[in-house]
């Protein structure tokens, strides 16, 4: 999986709008991915002009920035969040196959008589 996958640019993208002052470290640990994956992932969208990065001057912390997503984020959010939901929805209904077919071999396996 790419780093900057569609799974990950929704998962930051939705942080970020929530909590414009997450760290970097709180991002990483939230993605499962490494303190240097998420700064590469926040430089791309940086680049890509989907977020726009500032020194939090209120911060304790000297490093601390604050993200702030812009309107082309915005609009890129909604198209990944349905690419998201799209793909999602694809591994719900085969997560639902395999439970109703687990269910039937378990209701097999219980019936009266059976041996096994």
């Amino acid at each position: 999986m790419s780093v900057l996958s569609d799974e990950n640019r929704y998962k930051i993208l939705k942080l970020l709008e929530r909590n414009p002052e997450v760290s970097q470290r709180e991002i990483a640990t939230e993605l499962g991915i490494s303190l240097g994956k998420t700064n590469y992932c926040l430089k791309a969208l940086v680049e890509k002009g989907l977020i726009k990065a500032g020194n939090f001057s209120r911060s304790k912390r000297k490093g601390a920035y604050t993200y702030f997503l812009t309107p082309k984020g915005i609009d890129e959010k909604a198209k990944v969040t349905l690419r998201f939901l799209r793909i999602k929805k694809v591994e719900f209904n085969k997560l639902q196959l395999e439970i109703d077919e687990l269910r039937v071999e378990a209701a097999r396996l219980k019936a009266p008589g059976n041996t096994d």
